[in-house]
Formats: C-alpha cells, sequence, structure tokens
C-alpha cells in the first residue's frame, strides 16, 4: 500500500480529517531522477504542475520528467524555451509552438475564464517573447486577444483598438526599444497592466535594460514589471490575476 492509499484509507476510515489529508498532501516529497526532482504535487500546492525550463536540458531528461509530471496527475505540461531541433527529439507526444519556443506535452485545457487576458507588443519584432506569454497563458486556461505592432511611434494604431484596452481583465505589454508602450497603456486601462521588456532594439538599448528602466519607472499607476524576454513570467501572472477575477 503506498503513503497515499493509506492516507486515504485513513480518511475513509475518520483517523484522518480532509482538511489534514489535503494538507499532508500538500506537503509530499518530490520524486527524486538523479538529475531532477520533479515536484509532484505543485499542482496541489499553487494549481498549477510544474513547468519545465527546456533551455540547458536534453530531449531525454525533458521526457522522463514530463512522463513522471503526467504519470503522477498533471493534464497539461508546460515546456518552455526548447528550440525546434531539441523539441523534435522528444519521445513524449506533445505541441510545439515555434514562435513562443514552447512544447506543450497532454491535453490543452478548456477556457476557464470568462476575463480576456490582452497582450500587445511595440513592434513586430516582440512577438516571440509575446507568444511566450499568450502560449503560457492560454496553457493555464485563459482567453487570449493579440494586438501586435501598436507601439509609440504609430499611437493611432493602439488607439484604434480602445474597447480592445478597456475589455480586458489583465493587458501585458510587450516592447524594446525606450519600452514607453507600457505608461501609455497603463495610462489608458482600468486594468493591471505587466510590463515585459524586450532585448529588442539598438546599441543604447543594453539589450533590454533601458526598456527595464523606463518601465520600472513608468509615471502610470498600475504598471508591474517582469524580467527582460521574460514572456513566461508575464503570461503565468496574468493568469493568476485573471483566475483570482473569476473567483471574485
Amino acid at each position: 500500500m503506498t503513503d497515499i492509499e493509506k492516507l486515504m484509507k485513513d480518511v475513509a476510515e475518520g483517523k484522518v480529517s480532509p482538511d489534514a489529508a489535503v494538507l499532508k498532501l500538500k506537503k509530499a516529497p518530490f520524486e527524486d531522477l538523479g538529475f531532477a526532482k520533479p515536484d509532484l504535487h505543485r499542482a496541489l500546492r499553487q494549481g498549477v504542475p510544474e513547468v519545465i525550463y527546456g533551455a540547458g536540458k536534453n530531449a531525454a531528461q525533458i521526457d522522463a520528467i514530463a512522463d513522471r509530471l503526467i504519470a503522477n496527475g498533471a493534464e497539461t505540461v508546460l515546456i518552455t524555451r526548447i528550440d525546434s531541433t531539441r523539441a523534435a527529439e522528444l519521445r513524449i507526444p506533445h505541441r510545439y509552438f515555434a514562435d513562443a519556443r514552447i512544447a506543450i506535452a497532454g491535453a490543452m485545457p478548456e477556457i476557464r475564464t470568462e476575463g480576456v487576458i490582452l497582450i500587445a507588443t511595440g513592434g513586430t519584432s516582440d512577438i516571440p517573447v509575446a507568444e511566450e506569454a499568450a502560449v503560457t497563458a492560454e496553457a493555464l486556461g485563459n482567453r487570449v486577444n493579440r494586438l501586435y505592432d501598436v507601439g509609440v511611434a504609430g499611437l493611432h494604431r493602439l488607439l484604434s483598438h480602445d474597447e480592445d484596452i478597456m475589455n480586458a481583465r489583465v493587458i501585458i505589454v510587450v516592447a524594446g526599444m525606450e519600452g514607453a508602450l507600457a505608461s501609455v497603456v497603463g495610462g489608458l486601462a482600468d486594468a493591471p497592466v505587466i510590463a515585459v521588456p524586450t532585448s529588442v532594439g539598438y546599441g543604447a538599448s543594453f539589450g533590454g535594460l533601458s526598456a527595464l528602466l523606463s518601465m520600472l519607472n513608468s509615471c502610470a499607476s498600475g504598471v508591474s514589471v517582469v524580467n527582460i524576454d521574460n514572456g513566461f513570467g508575464a503570461g503565468y501572472m496574468a493568469s493568476m490575476i485573471n483566475h483570482l477575477g473569476e473567483k471574485a
């Protein structure tokens, strides 16, 4: 009898309360694969299974981690920062999203929210980071609306989508260069804005540092900032906010 089976038996016999059993499961151990220790109960603690960061891992390692997560109840496993060559080597069945550099093993979940996450980019060159955010949010059960190439160099392009901006529950703004788009959107919207600086730009943009500092110094209220090129982090945070809106 496994530890979990014994725990369920104790619950059925009234020896352990359901709340105490859930707490024990939340603290349940990881599985040691030698090269990795998959957290098998993260979904129970946080609502989302462990996400696999693909960069630096070989296909066999990714397959083994994903296998253990799925075997222990994960219906959707997100694998980020994986290139097309490595994705083609994976044994585990998956869908690959080239622009986002994301592979998804298991089933894509149904949309579980009425709220919409709007993702806007300053330019076309920002789309790979935006797609990482978009696919992440979709893999977490969110409805996503994309609004690409609406940077401040042609502000009328953004203003022509005022309904999309006003109707979004959360907005992710992805921009390089000087990163000004986040402040503009923050001044228009009544939704939280998650700003993602990208490494797009000429020399003085310092690989996204200029955009990062501009976004951190935004004079618009309600703008928060994630790390440079961190589309995944923005998509994950936007999903948490969106799902809180459903609970409310």
